[in-house]
């Protein structure tokens, strides 16, 4: 089969991989770009250029999941298991794979704090059926070491799903850092259906919304905004407030339930403003 038309007929799988493990299906374009261009220029016979892209386009994608957060190599990944089975090393992993559901909301919001390698090895083996044999060669890592980092992946995941302060602090930060790029996708992702946003009367003399209701209407209005918020705790609750020149004046109380974001109210009153303080945020 001509490459061009062989590469065509693998693109969407491509896309398909990248998009997931980066969240971003424009950037998943461009690195499936980048891997035609690494594939124009091999020289070297390829024994199964399906896998070999599969590999490639993995790899590009760690790349760039590494360009948006600096994460060192974790030096217990895979110590233990290289040295009880060796590294393993191979450039064609399985050349097909079936497309299953989706891992789940809870996915979605905390694959942002996970390593780009349990990023990989928890999309790759939960979303798209690859094998632990097949992942370490990708990482090129032992298979020991690539169920490692899934195993440790969908811990951090299985947190998130149980509820309670850590898991709400990752949605609303995700959805912060959603609003801010203008992620429509993933702010309709994170909200419920029936969500709303209200506000006190001192939010409201600010000219914040008096109400808005539904999932779409809600995303619309937080889409490409909240620029100049920053993360907070408010009664001990994870949330948000707009900041000027310092000092707090709008504060973003959020409410979650089952995952998702059920409504979010501006505060101004002077009481609350006071109980608001700063906190590091966990979505980057």
């Amino acid at each position: 089969m001509d490459q061009t038309a062989m590469f065509e007929g693998e693109r969407p799988r491509l896309v398909g991989v990248a998009a997931r493990v980066l969240g971003d299906h424009h950037e998943a374009e461009d690195i499936v770009q980048r891997a035609w261009l690494r594939l124009r220029a091999n020289t070297t016979e390829l024994d199964n250029p399906p896998a070999w892209l599969t590999t490639v386009t993995v790899r590009l994608c760690i790349d760039r999941l590494r360009e948006r957060t600096p994460v060192p190599r974790e030096a217990d990944e895979s110590a233990a298991e290289d040295a009880a089975n060796g590294t393993r090393r191979a450039s064609d992993p399985l050349e097909s794979v079936e497309t299953t559901e989706a891992v789940g909301q809870a996915l979605h919001v905390v694959v942002e704090r996970l390593s780009p390698n349990e990023r990989v090895a928890l999309v790759l083996h939960e979303s798209f059926g690859y094998d632990f044999d097949t992942i370490g060669d990708i990482l090129d890592r032992s298979p020991a070491a690539a169920r490692k980092l899934a195993s440790r992946a969908r811990g951090k995941v299985a947190t998130a799903e149980q509820g309670g302060p850590v898991s709400d602090r990752h949605i609303v930060d995700a959805f912060m850092t959603a609003a801010r790029g203008g992620d429509l996708g993933r702010l309709l992702a994170l909200l419920a259906p029936d969500a709303i946003v209200s506000a006190d009367a001192a939010a409201i003399a600010m000219g914040t919304p008096r109400l808005i209701e539904g999932r779409e209407a809600v995303a619309g209005f937080f889409d490409g905004s909240a620029k100049a918020t920053l993360p907070t705790q408010i009664d001990g609750r994870p949330g948000a407030a707009w900041f000027h020149r310092g000092q707090v004046m709008v504060a973003f109380d959020f409410t979650i339930v089952d995952g998702a974001v059920q409504s979010v109210v501006f505060r101004a009153e002077p009481d609350v403003l006071a109980r608001v303080h700063r906190r590091s945020a966990s979505v980057t």
